[in-house]
């Protein structure tokens, strides 16, 4: 609920507590113009940083969907599914020090 949660109300502290530093949050999309795929990367600092200055806090209350499923769990991994308003987040997920961190996402 951090990362989510933090990203919808530009909460740069909550969203930076959800994620491992070294995250990787990367996304293959098809350039419109080309109709060649482009991958795009980020880390966890980009990220932390485009949830500071705002994030999804323009998204309306009644439009900030997050529905979560956890789609696999094994001892300290997890693969959970985030259905947001314009995307679905793939996350992958450790448990560090007792806490779960995102460690990889790939975004559509």
């Amino acid at each position: 609920m951090d990362y989510i949660e933090g990203w919808y109300e530009g909460d740069a502290a909550r969203m930076e507590s959800a994620l491992y530093p070294e995250l990787a949050k990367r996304m293959i999309f098809t350039d419109p113009k080309t109709g060649h795929s482009q991958f795009n990367h980020m880390g966890a600092m980009q990220l932390v940083q485009n949830t500071r200055r705002g994030g999804g806090s323009k998204t309306p209350k009644e439009q900030q969907t997050k529905e979560i499923t956890i789609l696999d769990r094994f001892n300290n991994a997890a693969v959970v599914k985030i259905v947001c308003v314009r995307w679905i987040d793939y996350l992958e997920e450790a448990k560090v020090n007792g806490e779960w961190k995102i460690i990889n996402v790939l975004w559509n």
